[in-house]
């Protein structure tokens, strides 16, 4: 029985390669959204204001935000499997909504369910490769995990692109969603095993000073949000990363058609971000085990930041721009991706790592709500490059925000 629990990436193998290989096929559920539906509501619904087009991105980031709050909650009450298995099936409807949908209302609602799947399916494959890695190798996990996902969110946007561009916007690039779902719950059920037994043993090997006791989820809340300073400069960053995806979801769809750009090069944009980010991070991860994590989460919001300059002041043609900063984009979220997961894994006790996990990723997903929202906002009085602009200030703020607040958290040679 001792053998089945040996925490580390060489004895788990096969099953954390069968969890990046789910955890690709949760990433293509979002990706199915990245280059069309915005279009489907200006094209084909006529929606002329930006907030409500990006209400659909709204939806998505509030639900998801605060399912991940609960997630560590279930993980630990009914295993990370159940929870997992639980995000697959509130997916299943989601591609014959958004391929079917007669209303935008409809849209909003297969977002809703799309934020549940992958705040429960997303977060379980975070939890279960952090409990099957053990401490030496969580930046490569988490590297290997993130990479996974958003490597298959960019390649389904740009698929869906491709589709799009040659089929119409609805229904064919959506049935790729199906075969996701699918395919993604047969696994979960039949092959994945879980693995919380690997974090129950950690937490006995791992005394605290600080509590005897596993606490409640809202001591958990308050420890991550804002009582320890490290704990708090990981959320603002995590909120403000996704705060950039969030924006550049809405935005870069109509602003480089606006521009001349075709659906193609669109599709093109809209992947190369979530391709680099994805790819990245299988260097990213490793690097964060041996440089440390601060300094990948500090320099990564900086390279995001010109990433925002290269896109919102136009220094090339439009397609060129939009590859170029999302290129940029791509790399700096890469950095700051894994670097942030594995922080919050070292600080947090074994006790509560799944709580503060979803903690963190409560407020880095609100950042897709507060994205979008601003993007909208901006979008309807200002203009769709002032969306941008003001993204890389506050990304600026938030890079600063860390270099001054936040301790290493790990040591490395």
């Amino acid at each position: 029985m001792k053998a089945d629990i040996q925490p580390g990436l060489k004895e788990n193998w096969q099953q954390f390669t069968l969890l990046v290989l789910v955890n690709m096929m949760v990433g293509g559920m979002v990706g199915l959204e990245r280059t069309v539906v915005p279009l489907v509501g200006t094209e084909e619904f006529k929606i002329r204001s930006d907030i409500v087009v990006f209400s659909f991105i709204i939806a998505f980031g509030v639900v998801k935000a605060f399912t991940n709050l609960i997630s560590g909650v279930l993980a630990d009450r009914y295993t990370r499997k159940k929870v997992l298995i639980w995000g697959w099936l509130a997916g299943l409807p989601v591609p014959f909504l958004l391929a079917f949908a007669p209303s935008w209302n409809w849209i909003l609602f297969a977002n809703v369910l799309l934020g549940v799947s992958q705040g429960l399916a997303w977060s379980m494959t975070v939890n279960m490769k952090i409990d099957l890695a053990g401490r030496k190798n969580r930046g490569l996990a988490m590297g290997l995990n993130e990479a996974a996902g958003y490597g298959a969110v960019g390649l389904t946007a740009l698929l869906t692109g491709y589709l799009a561009s040659h089929y119409g916007l609805r229904p064919q690039p959506f049935y790729i969603g199906i075969a996701y779902t699918v395919a993604g719950l047969l696994l979960s059920v039949f092959v994945v095993r879980d693995t919380r037994k690997f974090a129950q043993m950690e937490a006995v090997q791992t005394p605290s000073a600080e509590i005897a006791h596993k606490p409640d989820l809202w001591w958990v809340f308050k420890e991550t949000s804002f009582k320890n300073k490290n704990l708090f400069s990981i959320s603002q960053a995590g909120l403000i990363n996704n705060l950039n995806d969030g924006m550049s979801w809405g935005v870069f769809p109509l602003l480089f058609m606006s521009m001349g750009v075709r659906l193609e090069g669109v599709g093109w944009i809209k992947a190369v971000y979530p391709v680099v980010w994805g790819v990245g991070q299988i260097v990213t991860g490793p690097l964060a085990d041996k440089v440390g994590r601060k300094p990948l989460i500090v320099w990564g919001m900086f390279v995001q930041v010109s990433g925002h300059i290269v896109i919102g002041f136009e220094w090339f043609e439009p397609l060129t721009s939009g590859l170029t900063g999302s290129v940029l984009l791509g790399i700096g979220t890469a950095m700051v991706y894994p670097a942030l997961l594995a922080a919050v894994s070292d600080t947090a006790h074994p006790a509560w790592r799944a709580s503060s996990l979803g903690v963190y990723r409560f407020w880095r997903d609100m950042g897709y709500a507060v994205g979008a929202l601003m993007a909208g906002i901006a979008g309807s009085f200002l203009g769709l490059e002032w969306a941008v602009h003001i993204a890389g200030i506050i990304t600026l703020i938030s890079g600063i925000i860390v270099w001054i607040k936040m301790k290493e958290t790990t040591t490395h040679s």
